[in-house]
């Protein structure tokens, strides 16, 4: 499941303007994340993308237009992720999903600490944020069925809050700056390793 990008965003429909909508999704990108979402200007992104202003807004009328546009891009590829994960599930130990779901949030975790600092200045549509959490949690508790088949739902919707607080709190730790890193990353894959591994010899005995 895909988030569709806002409507006040047009689609190109010729490869030069994907080009063209790539190359300010990135100036886009570089200039929220180095000055902050209320800091920068229409004018900045045209002249780092190389841009003319007609060509900037014809596809992105506005600045919440080009920051809806980057969130719904960071949703399309955390689902996606999701999505690949789910189908591995079924075949997949405890250990092999706390891995992947560790090194899932670690590899999410600079877009969504970008995608964040957007909503937190305003940026984005409520209804596109609500929907793109439902999809999140809809589809780690697929992942989580598939590979707990034995749980039922109710079970599955429990854990799978869990799980979401444990990715979030990894998430959050990682950026301290007091304590290094990779041990942080360490402590909490065995804190997931361990609730994933008590939930396997349950639902298997």
């Amino acid at each position: 499941m895909s988030i569709p990008p806002s409507a006040d965003a047009r689609a190109p429909q010729r490869q030069r303007g994907r080009l063209r909508v790539a190359a300010i999704l990135e100036a886009g990108a570089a200039a929220f994340r180095e000055k902050g979402y209320d800091a920068v200007t229409m004018t900045e992104v045209a002249a780092r993308s190389g841009a003319t202003f007609g060509s900037l807004y014809r596809f992105f009328p506005s600045k919440e237009a080009l920051a809806n546009a980057l969130l719904a891009q960071y949703a399309e590829r955390a689902l996606d992720r999701l999505a690949e994960l789910a189908e591995r599930a079924p075949t997949m130990t405890p250990a092999a999903l706390t891995d992947a779901l560790v090194d899932f949030m670690m590899t999410l975790k600079s877009e969504r600490s970008f995608a964040m600092a957007l909503m937190e200045a305003g940026a984005g549509d409520g209804a596109k944020r609500e929907a793109f959490r439902a999809a999140f949690r809809a589809n780690m508790k697929l992942i989580l069925l598939r590979a707990f088949p034995e749980c039922d739902p109710e079970k599955a919707q429990a854990m799978t809050v869990v799980v979401l607080h444990i990715l979030k709190g990894l998430a959050t730790a990682t950026q301290e700056k007091s304590t290094d890193a990779h041990l942080l990353r360490a402590e909490f894959r065995d804190l997931l390793g361990l609730y994933l591994g008590s939930c396997g010899a349950e639902a298997g005995g």
